[in-house]
């Protein structure tokens, strides 16, 4: 059972845990590939700190509600889908269709 760091007692059953599981042999070294990944995840996430600028926008109650009743069912806050998609379609990861 996967349990969160805050379950721990305290650092020495956190450690104790891992120690087990790696003899265990439920941990391994990651491939080429699964280190870039984790290094391009890093990187987006180091770009989530950059300084932000709070802007004013109007949307209408509909897609308002629709999209918080998405952020509920994925658990990101409505703020960051709306900025995340902003930087995918900046990017050309996305197109819009008008």
């Amino acid at each position: 059972m996967i349990k969160h760091f805050d379950d721990f007692k305290n650092d020495e059953e956190l450690i104790e845990t891992l120690e087990a599981e790696i003899e265990s042999g439920e941990w391994k070294s990651l491939t080429d590939k699964e280190k870039e990944t984790l290094k391009k995840l890093l990187k987006k996430g180091a770009e989530a700190f950059e300084k932000k600028k709070a802007i004013s926008l109007r949307i209408s109650q509909r897609d308002l509600k629709l999209l918080k009743r998405k952020s509920l069912e994925t658990g990101i806050p409505y703020q960051t889908i709306i900025s995340t998609l902003i930087r995918q379609y900046v990017e050309g990861k996305i197109k819009l269709e008008i």
